[in-house]
């Protein structure tokens, strides 16, 4: 299994704000979309509900503390290690948010960031990128942000 963490960060590490993304681009969406498209993606349960339904094309997993929160056509499980378990083999896509990211970060094999050139109010974070655990692989600069994958030393 590899883990790809996937997401749009500002420049103060904010992700989202008030359950749902701080930031939308039409352009970066569709990206997305392409990277995760027949993959197996692993997120939180209110990353979940503000999305509010499976993706098409991709698998879900939701890790919840929850006990009788169970929609339909997701796999629900109760902790990081049960949903890297019920992944498999194959990439596994960690689509948010950010205590995800924070637990798993430490664990990943790529990073997949839209870097954005600026600063946005919010109320989710992700951890910043240890430089001497991640070096930049590729970046593709657009007009106010640039898609940069990191993989590990």
């Amino acid at each position: 299994m590899t883990l790809t963490l996937i997401a749009s960060v500002a420049q103060n590490g904010v992700i989202g704000r008030s359950g749902d993304l701080a930031w939308r681009d039409r352009d970066d969406l569709q990206r997305v979309k392409h990277m995760t498209l027949g993959r197996v993606l692993v997120m939180g349960r209110r990353t979940f509900d503000s999305i509010g339904r499976p993706l098409p094309g991709r698998r879900t997993i939701v890790v919840t503390r929850q006990k009788d929160w169970a929609p339909d056509g997701v796999t629900v499980v109760r902790s990081i290690d049960g949903a890297l378990a019920a992944a498999g083999d194959g990439e596994v896509i960690c689509f948010g948010g950010g205590e995800l990211y924070a637990q798993l970060i430490d664990r990943a094999d790529r990073l997949e960031i839209t870097e954005i050139e600026s600063v946005l109010d919010g109320d989710v974070y992700v951890p910043p990128i240890d430089p001497s655990r991640w070096s930049e692989a590729e970046r593709a600069r657009r007009e106010g942000y640039s898609w940069v994958t990191y993989t590990t030393h």
